[in-house]
């Protein structure tokens, strides 16, 4: 029975990924736990397991003392000394104890035990898989579904999608491969939890990384994502190299990088703009696609008044207020945005802006003449 025993434990090693120590020690305390509940012993026991000869036994540990007071904790030093002459007071005696029928019992005892500890240390290895891959997105198959969450197989575990983080235009169906953001893994008393998402921002970021290989190798940096999810988003892109086009580099050739994002998203507008150290020309590529006269800043606040020519103050500021909403998100500015008439009455529009703004209303009369 015992080499029956230890060869379990070896395959159970090999098929679960556990190191065969760990098994082992779940074994011997399970063992002493047998020997204590089925032989009413109060004693201090050792297990001894030998793989070569597939024997196991159990030895009972005692003091040795002057005078016994207790009869299952020690042993007189005289009745030690008959073991062995060299036995001192205070010295650890062992004795063989094991019982016959001990393999029989003990694999019956042990079976419970090993088996939780097989679980234990599954879930640590799963845990550990997963734990690098939180901020990172995984694809998995869809589950199944209730109301609070959408469960989601990423290979050895079971995802959560919590109904915050879906995208309020998308569906779910059971079967369907999607790519998910991971937000936490954490190991909980129930095992390893993993939460995901669809409508966090680092989800379009990670995107954006595994299709445009200029942000793989750090070429084009992302500086900054603004998102709504399911409707649209806002990132802003920048490259130390004034030769590299970083919006370019993330739309792509006849716009197929982002486009592929777009599709996974399920139609998610994205907008992409220019990163600047100078918020003047940074919020006013955050409002693209409108077309802006002037930026006025104010640096104590961190807000800016933006003046658009009138015919693009609903563009700037967009359905529901969407457009300056994200640009202010993505530059960390509050944005104020005025229509050219308006900032002309508060006396807010420069010679130079309002040069501008009349060089644009001639052009969008050109543009009247060849619709």
């Amino acid at each position: 029975m015992s080499s029956q025993l230890f060869d379990a434990i070896e395959l159970l090693a090999e098929e679960k990924g556990i190191e065969k120590e760990v098994l082992m020690e779940a074994l011997e305390a399970a063992l002493i736990s047998a020997y204590k509940k089925n032989f009413q012993s109060a004693t201090n026991v050792r297990v001894e397991l030998n793989e070569e000869s597939g024997t196991m036994k159990v030895f009972s540990r005692k003091n040795i003392v002057e005078e016994v007071e207790d009869n299952q904790q020690e042993i007189s030093l005289e009745e030690a000394k008959l073991t062995d002459p060299n036995y001192e007071v205070d010295d650890i005696i062992e004795v063989e104890v094991t019982p016959k029928d001990f393999g029989r019992i003990a694999a019956q005892a042990a079976k419970q035990v090993v088996t939780q500890r097989v679980r234990e240390a599954e879930r640590g290895v799963i845990f550990s898989e997963y734990v690098d891959r939180e901020d990172d997105v995984m694809t998995g198959i869809i589950q199944r579904k209730d109301p609070r969450f959408v469960y989601v197989n990423l290979g050895k575990i079971e995802a959560k999608l919590a109904e915050a983080e879906q995208m309020p235009t998308e569906e779910y169906n059971i079967h369907d491969r999607i790519k998910v953001y991971v937000t936490k893994v954490e190991n909980t008393s129930k095992g390893p939890q993993i939460y995901i998402s669809r409508s966090h921002p680092g989800l379009l970021k990670r995107l954006f990384e595994m299709e445009v290989p200029e942000i793989y190798d750090g070429i084009v940096e992302i500086k900054s994502v603004a998102r709504e999810a399911g409707d649209r988003s806002k990132i802003s892109v920048f490259a130390d190299n004034p030769e590299i086009d970083a919006v370019g580099s993330c739309v792509g050739q006849r716009g197929q990088r982002v486009q592929a994002i777009v599709d996974e998203l399920k139609g998610e507008k994205i907008d992409i703009v220019e990163w600047a150290e100078d918020p003047v020309v940074y919020v006013s590529n955050a409002l693209s696609p409108s077309k802006v006269l002037e930026v006025i800043v104010n640096e104590e606040e961190k807000a800016t008044t933006v003046i658009v020519p009138d015919y693009q103050l609903s563009l700037a500021i967009g359905k529901r207020g969407q457009n300056a909403r994200l640009a202010a998100k993505l530059t960390g500015w509050k944005i104020d945005i005025k229509s050219e008439t308006e900032a002309r009455e508060e006396g807010l529009l420069t010679n130079e802006t309002e040069l501008l703004a009349e060089e644009d209303s001639y052009s969008t009369n050109d543009d009247d003449l060849f619709e």
